[in-house]
């Protein structure tokens, strides 16, 4: 009898101590790799801000110095207000033009939709780089677009690259590459849409606008959840597009425009690792907060 309950008690601590085992066998490569990419970086950083390169003294830590003084920092906070109000008029206008194209090629009622899929999409293939170089030109009042322009009709067009219309440009240009990128959210998510649902909102005489709020706008609400998050942390890290018009707009953009730019000019052109690494750090949580927030206000009203 002891024996039966013996054998009935479970395997063997070896095999159970090798089935654990085998599932960190799995997760284990990721795990090494996303602690030496993510985590350890984060950790340097958080290891750097604590710390100050003095004249005399050399490295000394500080603790805490580097954040007070980054809360203080005027040019940081013109910079988190600035991409604030970028993100919180580029952002909208960007996901309507997407949810709008998205809403017409699932309708079926335009014609040559997969050239004007691909259309759309096809400026997020260029890179940001090559992007802000050839909307950089095109804005030129000397040698651009805008000043050909005003050669030819004898007139004299605002300046895109004045200091009041500049952020309203760079966000015209994010606009142009992430737009179809977030079209295609949308897209596929109308796609999985079960199709019985539109044959019982025709019986019931539903219009098209009516399928559009009651129906296709509910289902892809957690799609428009994920792109307004996407493009929230995209508004928190611009950078390579003021950093390429800095150049030709350099009245415009300061090296503080962005507070990606102000990290970086204080850490390549100010040498002030340590503090340039406390600015990342608290733009860090403040983009994450934010989008936090976003993220539970979207599963609320998803749910």
């Amino acid at each position: 009898m002891a024996t039966v309950q013996s054998a009935a008690a479970g395997p063997p601590p070896a095999r159970t101590s090798r089935r654990s085992w085998t599932g960190w066998g799995f997760i284990g490569p990721f795990a090494l790799v996303f602690a030496l990419v993510f985590l350890a970086p984060i950790a340097y950083s958080v290891y750097l801000s604590l710390f100050q390169d003095r004249l005399i003294g050399g490295t000394t830590f500080v603790g805490l110095d580097n954040y007070q003084r980054a809360l203080q920092d005027r040019e940081f906070w013109d910079g988190v207000g600035r991409v604030g109000m970028f993100l919180a008029v580029q952002v909208p206008i960007m996901l309507g033009i997407a949810l709008v194209v998205a809403l017409a090629l699932d309708s079926g009622r335009l014609y040559g939709k997969s050239f004007f899929r691909i259309a759309v999409f096809l400026p997020y293939a260029v890179p940001a780089v090559v992007a802000a170089l050839m909307w950089g030109f095109l804005y030129g009042t000397r040698f651009g677009l805008v000043g050909d322009l005003n050669d030819a009709l004898n007139t004299t067009l605002p300046d895109p690259l004045s200091p009041g219309l500049v952020l309203a440009s760079i966000g015209n240009i994010v606009t142009w590459e992430f737009a179809g990128y977030n079209m295609l959210i949308f897209y596929s998510a109308l796609r999985v849409i079960p199709t019985s649902l539109y044959e019982a909102a025709e019986i019931d005489g539903a219009g098209q606008l009516r399928v559009i709020t009651a129906i296709k706008l509910p289902a892809i609400r957690g799609a428009l959840a994920i792109a307004t998050i996407f493009s929230i942390i995209g508004s928190f890290q611009l950078f390579n597009e003021p950093s390429i018009l800095q150049n030709l707009a350099p009245n415009a953009i300061t090296t503080s425009y962005t507070p990606n730019l102000y990290t970086y000019s204080l850490s390549f052109n100010g040498q002030q690792q340590n503090y340039a690494a406390t600015v990342a750090i608290v733009m860090g949580l403040i983009t994450m907060v934010v989008a936090y927030v976003v993220q539970l206000r979207g599963m609320r009203k998803a749910a």
